[in-house]
């Protein structure tokens, strides 16, 4: 099983902490945009006298009231369509557990969410990259580069819209390529949507489950830890219209029982949130962006595309190991008795020796903290070029 990326530095922050040092968390999409109220309180007045199983596909009322966001976001999509999971990760598990058996293979463009190959491991399904550079962007590779990959083993295709780690918004074009190819080699299509609100600069989402004639193709993983500021709220969504699959997924989520209750309802609640919730939320995730990007953009030999979507952006810095700079930010550097924590990006390749050069930020902190990383980081990447060119 792969180590996290994102997590297995947390000892030497946690060392740094107790050090007295002040840690800059870039590392991990965990915002410090307050949680609505409104949905934190609808758990708080849950008069439960027993705290029961719900159904395995989740409860009737929250999938009736997902099924009307979906809607609005001119989805067709109805409660026999979905199946509530235990966070995102639980709906990647068990599509990729019910589309693939062992042996068979899934292409993802890389970089990726490093947890894919995790899950990948767990189903024992091998994944088979397809390179985008940030040179192009983390642009979708070219067809051909799609069609030379595919073997007899292939079954399905994953891409995550906007995208972790990269914050690539891919367009309609680009998906209308992927669902030719889908269809053409009769493969699933898996579009992680987690980041589906966050898109900027007056782009607009598209979503994989609105290509026409991909409805039996399209599998759409869904969570609200990004979208309402939840994380430690476990909970998500498997979405498809294909009801052989859909049986399929609901044994899995039967073998598992029952889907969290008080979760259930915090989700429920968000259906609820006034049309404007996100207007501010955008707002001030592009903020932060245009603030992290140009303070990047400004450091010497710093390489940084201006991310369409999601809160991450991929960096490719002036220095060989990405791995040995990330800790030893936190093991021997400090500035103004602070430091920043970033993800290596190696760990969100599956070829080896990529990303060698490349971190992934979360700009999912303030503007001043945001400010303060980035003195810290540039103080490092001279410190560093000192020490060891």
């Amino acid at each position: 099983m792969p180590p996290s990326p994102i997590r297995k530095l947390t000892p030497f922050a946690d060392a740094a902490k107790k050090a007295g040092t002040t840690v800059y968390h870039l590392n991990i999409g965990q915002p410090d945009i307050e949680t609505p109220e409104s949905i934190l309180q609808a758990v708080k007045n849950t008069d439960l006298k027993v705290l029961a199983y719900s159904p395995s596909e989740g409860f009737e009322s929250y999938r009736v009231k997902l099924a009307e966001y979906y809607q609005r976001q001119g989805l067709d999509v109805s409660k026999q369509d979905i199946i509530i999971s235990t966070g995102g990760s639980e709906a990647i598990a068990f599509a990729m557990q019910a589309c693939l058996n062992p042996g068979d293979e899934i292409i993802i463009p890389e970089p990726f969410y490093a947890n894919y190959n995790g899950f990948a491991v767990a189903a024992g399904v091998k994944v088979v990259p397809i390179g985008s550079t940030i040179e192009e962007n983390f642009a979708l590779p070219p067809i051909e580069a799609f069609e030379k990959a595919i073997t007899p083993d292939t079954k399905a295709i994953m891409i995550c819209n906007p995208n972790n780690p990269t914050g690539y918004l891919y367009s309609k074009e680009e998906l209308m390529v992927l669902r030719d190819i889908c269809l053409k080699h009769d493969l699933f299509l898996f579009s992680d949507e987690a980041y589906r609100e966050f898109c900027y600069d007056g782009a607009q989402h598209f979503s994989a489950l609105a290509l026409e004639g991909l409805e039996q193709h399209a599998v759409l993983l869904d969570t609200i830890s990004k979208r309402y500021s939840a994380c430690g709220a476990r909970i998500g969504a498997l979405v498809t219209k294909n009801q052989d699959l859909y049986t399929a997924v609901l044994k899995f989520a039967q073998a598992r029982l029952s889907p969290p209750t008080f979760e259930q309802i915090l989700g429920e609640a968000a259906c609820d949130l006034p049309a404007d919730y996100f207007d501010g939320v955008l707002n001030e995730y592009r903020s932060r962006r245009d603030l992290l990007v140009k303070r990047l953009q400004a450091m010497e030999g710093v390489v940084c595309p201006n991310p369409g979507g999601a809160f991450y952006a991929m960096a490719k810095l002036p220095i060989e190991d990405s791995e040995h700079f990330c800790q030893w930010l936190l093991e021997s550097f400090s500035h103004n008795g602070a430091t920043v924590m970033m993800a290596p990006a190696s760990g969100f390749y599956a070829t080896p020796g990529l990303g060698k050069n490349e971190v992934r930020m979360a700009y999912v902190l303030n503007e001043d903290a945001i400010n303060n990383a980035m003195d810290c980081l540039d103080a490092a990447l001279k410190e560093y070029k000192t020490k060891f060119a």
